[in-house]
């Protein structure tokens, strides 16, 4: 690392703010390509389930029970979860597509419209006119960056960065079955006991809520008792319901 300043500001050489090493950096994913349909997923397996854990065991039922209904829920919601969002990307994307070709159309019908729209646009984040002249007519000398640049500042997309429909839908279907299966556990091991599925999906909550809060930056605590109060809401409303109609049959 390049010298430090008395005023503790860094001096010129490696490092350092005149080193363009200084400003490189990296983003991560925030396009929701896998982490969107991964974290939905695994929480919405694990919330699905435990509530159907919850539900049935509060009415009394038996543990082949729940493992058949636990088993069911796991099986049923991860196709759905997967093909949804395999389903809901596709069409996003197609959408995408869509628009860009109207785009497209419009800068082979009208290039000048199109390069003056670019200056304009240019001239708005702050370049004099002379300057926003000559970058949008640069640009527009490549069709397919002007064509990338127009759908980047118009539709706040990039064409050629679309998440992959397969990759959400696998990571989604792959997730809610981790999720789903978790509050299982001890009923597959022989443990009939509701105490503990419900405890351990307390953890996982908590703990997934924090993995968040640490991805996105926001307090590790809030995020985590966030994620583990709206997850218990769900498990206790459903405990109540099956508790209730289960005495109601007795």
């Amino acid at each position: 690392m390049g010298a430090v300043s008395a005023s503790g500001r860094p001096q010129a050489g490696r490092g350092t703010t005149s080193d363009p090493s200084w400003a490189a950096h990296r983003h991560r994913d925030v396009s929701g390509g896998w982490l969107r349909p991964t974290v939905f997923g695994a929480v919405d397996g694990l919330v699905t389930n435990a509530s159907l854990i919850a539900g049935v065991g509060g009415g009394g039922a038996a543990a082949h029970t729940i493992v058949l209904t636990g088993l069911a829920g796991l099986v049923a919601g991860a196709f759905s979860m997967g093909t949804g969002e395999y389903v809901s990307v596709t069409n996003q994307n197609e959408l995408v597509h869509a628009e860009v070709g109207v785009e497209a159309d419009m800068l082979a019908r009208f290039p000048e419209a199109e390069q003056a729209e670019l200056a304009e646009r240019f001239r708005g984040y702050g370049a004099d006119e002379e300057t926003a002249d000559r970058m949008a007519a640069a640009i527009s000398q490549d069709p397919d960056q002007a064509l990338r640049l127009h759908a980047r500042d118009e539709l706040g997309v990039d064409p050629n960065d679309l998440p992959s429909p397969l990759l959400a839908g696998g990571a989604s279907f792959v997730a809610f079955s981790l999720g789903a299966l978790w509050p299982l556990l001890p009923y597959l091991f022989g443990l009939d006991s509701l105490a503990l599925p419900l405890g351990m999906t307390a953890v996982a909550l908590l703990a997934g809520g924090m993995t968040v809060g640490r991805l996105t930056g926001r307090p590790l605590p809030r995020a985590g008792a966030r994620q583990l109060a709206l997850g218990a809401l769900a498990v206790v409303v459903t405990f109540g319901i099956g508790h209730l109609i289960g005495a109601a049959a007795h």
